[in-house]
């Protein structure tokens, strides 16, 4: 079910987790979405530390940085922008999305988020989609949640944010790490009324 028509924004913040944003997009793009990509200043560590891999910090490059890692050379439309870049388009209310997608996204983005503070371009663009009435969705990936990150999910939960923790099923049988992930990220993306991943869903009992 396409619903494709305006673009999409995934923020990629200093999170355990590259894979979900990966997967997320690979089915995005593959699905002939347009999406505006913004990864943190600490996505850069993320990435050297889990996979050994420098991610490009010129745009065009890093375009193609991320086509790479999802395999998908030519579907879709995908526009990266530097983390520091607040005056993007995606930093402006005027600019129409279908919503916005923060995977994964760390508590620090949380706390953020939750109280108001906009110090990059991702924090600024999640604001305008809470301040507009769009769709937010955040995927924290924590694990114990501490109260004060309780609180904040709740603070972003009360104001319309969608809080889809990185927590896969198990009734599908799944067989790899892919399985686990695309079954979140499939859950990510129904909150966006997008169902573009060949998961099992539940039935019911036969």
């Amino acid at each position: 079910m396409a619903n494709n028509t305006l673009p999409l924004i995934l923020g990629v913040s200093g999170a355990s987790g590259l894979i979900y944003a990966v997967r997320a997009l690979k089915f995005l793009l593959e699905a002939d979405y347009q999406i505006e990509l913004v990864a943190s200043r600490s996505t850069y560590m993320v990435w050297q530390s889990e996979q050994d891999i420098r991610m490009p910090a010129e745009t065009a490059a890093q375009e193609q940085f991320w086509r790479e890692q999802a395999e998908v050379s030519v579907s879709g439309k995908l526009r990266c922008h530097p983390w520091s870049d607040v005056g993007a388009g995606i930093a402006s209310g005027s600019f129409r999305t279908l919503g916005m997608i923060v995977m994964p996204c760390s508590m620090s983005t949380v706390a953020k988020l939750a109280v108001g503070l906009s110090s990059d371009l991702l924090e600024r663009a999640a604001d305008v989609q809470l301040k507009e009435g769009r769709k937010l969705v955040i995927v924290p990936r924590e694990t114990p949640f501490s109260l004060i990150h309780l609180r904040n999910l709740t603070a972003l939960a009360e104001a319309g944010v969608r809080v889809v923790p990185a927590i896969p099923a198990w009734y599908h049988k799944p067989q790899t790490i892919e399985d686990l992930v695309d079954f979140v990220v499939a859950r990510v993306l129904d909150q966006l009324d997008i169902d573009c991943i060949p998961i099992q869903r539940w039935q019911g009992r036969p």
